[in-house]
């Protein structure tokens, strides 16, 4: 029997990994396989080191320890998860430091309507380990600490209002968060060997000071949602207190599209597909059910609005990979001389039109060495 038929058959209970999942565009054939790109073979490297497909460039935008052209707001060390947020004609992205001791925090950048920067400014400070985290529908980003029983901040990409320290979301190692507009959730993910997966159920949907931390739980291949006793997590650890909670090894990236939440395991190497319209849980995307795969390392991810899910790497090759509708997984990007890094903060702009990500610790290999990029081209749409 091939390794990959051996290996799809052994999977069993509701992590379903199965053709047939969803009738959806997003989940014809999980899990996703190896295949040619839409966007074709990736061309020699740029100025920049980045091999992109034909027809795509690359920019920088910003530079750790250096200040943001055109502003004198000094970019953070250590740039991790971001995201864009409409700003009249333009748009802003924001980046998290993932800087420990009370050195983490958030800034952003705002463009105009041409992509030029108009403008760079922190709205995030004295936190620590800010990893990932995930933008809400009435556009604030939540920025999550990597931490023993850290945070969730929300904060205003405007740098208008103050940042808001969440306690009702839960002290544990967060990673990211994804919000379901439908069922009126934040999703949550836990950056532990034996970490969980968490949704926060507002009280009032808009306002994340109150609320219910419930934790995803499996009992006889059937999912549910039970409450965690104590949010606070001390003395017993969020991810202890519920009998049966399922176990997933290093949550990274959450994104939400259409009924489904997709977010990343970094201990398997995994893409899953929490379907929340019918409570089932799928394996997207699984190095060992694929020949030659092309992602290993799963970090960030997002998605485009034609369907294609990007997912950055920490470790492999350098890569950004794209999975697409119809389940083939190719690299789009490959960024080359800075393999001491890790590629995250994958986000597209409002139009579709223009990805940024950062490479963390860049060329240099360490924090201070941060480089925050813009790829265009004629993304599918």
């Amino acid at each position: 029997m091939e390794r990959r038929t051996f290996l799809r058959a052994a999977v069993t209970s509701s992590a379903v990994v199965a053709f047939g999942f969803s009738v959806t565009r997003e989940a014809i054939a999980y899990p996703a396989q190896t295949g040619p790109s839409p966007y074709g073979p990736l061309q020699p490297a740029d100025a920049n080191g980045i091999e992109l497909p034909l027809n795509f460039t690359s920019r920088m935008i910003a530079r750790s320890t250096q200040a943001v052209s055109g502003t004198d707001h000094i970019w953070h060390g250590a740039p991790d998860g971001g995201a864009c947020f409409a700003d009249g004609t333009g748009w802003i992205y924001v980046s998290n430091a993932e800087l420990g001791s009370g050195a983490g925090g958030v800034s952003a950048v705002r463009f105009d309507g041409n992509a030029n920067i108009s403008g760079a400014y922190p709205i995030l400070s004295g936190t620590t380990q800010n990893c990932a985290g995930g933008a809400t529908p009435w556009n604030t980003w939540l920025s999550c600490e990597e931490t023993d029983r850290g945070y969730v901040f929300e904060t205003d990409p405007w740098g208008r209002q103050t940042a808001v320290r969440r306690d009702a979301m839960g002290r544990f190692k967060h990673e990211a968060a994804a919000a379901d507009p439908d069922r009126r959730v934040v999703y949550l993910t836990e950056d532990e060997s034996d970490g969980n997966f968490y949704r926060f159920v507002p009280t009032n949907w808009g306002d994340m000071s109150a609320g219910t931390l419930q934790v995803l739980v499996e009992a006889d291949g059937a999912l549910s949602w039970v409450d965690v006793p104590d949010p606070d997590g001390s003395p017993t650890r969020t991810r202890h207190q519920v009998s049966g909670a399922k176990v997933f090894d290093g949550g990274e990236g959450a994104y939400y599209r259409n009924g489904t939440c997709f977010f990343t395991s970094k201990g398997d190497n995994r893409v899953w597909a929490y379907d929340a319209v019918n409570n089932t849980l799928a394996i997207a995307y699984d190095d060992d059910l694929t020949n030659d795969p092309p992602l290993t390392g799963v970090d960030n991810i997002t998605g485009a609005q034609v369907g294609d899910l990007y997912v950055a790497e920490d470790g492999g090759n350098m890569e950004i990979c794209i999975i697409t509708p119809d389940d083939v997984i190719a690299p789009f990007l490959r960024v080359n001389g800075q393999s001491g890094s890790e590629l995250c903060g994958v986000a597209f702009n409002p139009a579709g039109n223009r990805l940024y990500f950062s490479s963390q610790r860049g060329t240099t290999g360490s924090s201070n060495g941060g480089i925050t990029y813009e790829v265009t081209g004629p993304f599918r749409n």
